[in-house]
């Protein structure tokens, strides 16, 4: 079973083109995981910056805006990537992931430096509502911690992807049914890097099973339309063990609903934001054949 970095691993086809495979172990049934693509896409830009782009010396994303237009497959990818805006401060590149002369994912992403970022800084004394239980990360993974215990992933056999990250809950509960409350860690021991911020904003479990009673049908898929990402800082570059998500939902309705994510790093500091919106279908769209008479079904 390949690890983040050798799943997400990318391949320099020319100067503005990539190739990666997307495994079966990152699928949610037969279709790759959101984030795992959006962790591709990290990593086709990061590439991009550290060869054909170097000389902009601008390597951290700080934007990212994906719309999944058709339902994506395992195997090969093509990413092909055009430099919309190159500026001192920030550049902008447009990439397409293509699969089978099909365009599933399209992306606007915007990098600059972080290190070298100057302005305007105030301290907002922002903070969650409600406020979180005390956690201690190094009694976390051994399950010795007081207010935080080891949730398994539910339907797993279906969610393999999301089987790839142990998940961590207040043994209270969660503050309400739209909000769900998490610390992470990969399940394999590797670490978090910059390019799993995009796995860690889509890897939760789902806030619409705490509405749904077991009687209103059987597993359930939830497709992302969009995804965009904030990312406030820049991990280390030897990545780090944990990370914190607060998830919610603000509406659901007729199949389809938002989320937001707030994911923090241990000590409590902002790394990201970002926020979705997602469809609520049946779980047998995911699994049944693509059809060639409309390649743009879900």
């Amino acid at each position: 079973m390949p690890s983040w970095a050798e799943a997400t691993a990318i391949t320099p086809v020319d100067s503005h083109t990539y190739s990666a495979f997307l495994h079966s172990d990152w699928c949610i049934g037969k279709v790759p995981h959101g984030g795992f693509v959006t962790g591709c896409f990290l990593r086709v830009v990061e590439t991009h910056y550290s060869t054909t782009l170097a000389a902009q010396k601008q390597p951290h994303t700080i934007t990212l805006h994906l719309e999944f237009l058709r339902r994506t497959e395992e195997g090969p990818a093509t990413f092909k990537v055009k430099d919309v805006k190159l500026g001192r401060q920030t550049s902008v590149v447009h990439v397409t992931m293509s699969q089978d002369g099909r365009d599933e994912v399209v992306g606007y992403i915007t990098n600059s430096n972080i290190h070298t970022e100057a302005g305007l800084s105030f301290d907002t004394k922002y903070a969650l509502h409600p406020p979180l239980p005390p956690v201690d990360v190094h009694k976390l993974r051994d399950g010795n911690d007081e207010n935080w215990v080891y949730s398994p992933v539910s339907h797993s056999e279906f969610r393999k992807a999301s089987t790839k990250v142990k998940w961590y809950f207040p043994k209270a509960g969660h503050p309400h049914n739209s909000v769900v409350d998490e610390y992470l860690c990969f399940s394999d021991g590797s670490r978090f890097t910059n390019s799993s911020i995009g796995y860690v904003s889509d890897c939760f479990p789902q806030i619409i099973e705490s509405y749904v009673s077991k009687n209103q049908g059987g597993t359930h898929w939830y497709p992302t339309l969009l995804l965009n990402l904030d990312i406030k800082k820049s991990l280390p570059e030897e990545g780090v063990e944990w990370l914190f998500a607060r998830v919610r939902a603000k509406r659901i309705k007729n199949g389809r609903f938002d989320l937001e994510v707030i994911i923090m790093d241990d000590s409590g500091d902002v790394v990201a934001l970002s926020h979705h919106v997602c469809l609520v279908l049946s779980a047998t769209r995911n699994l049944a054949k693509r059809s060639t008479a409309n390649s743009g079904k879900l």
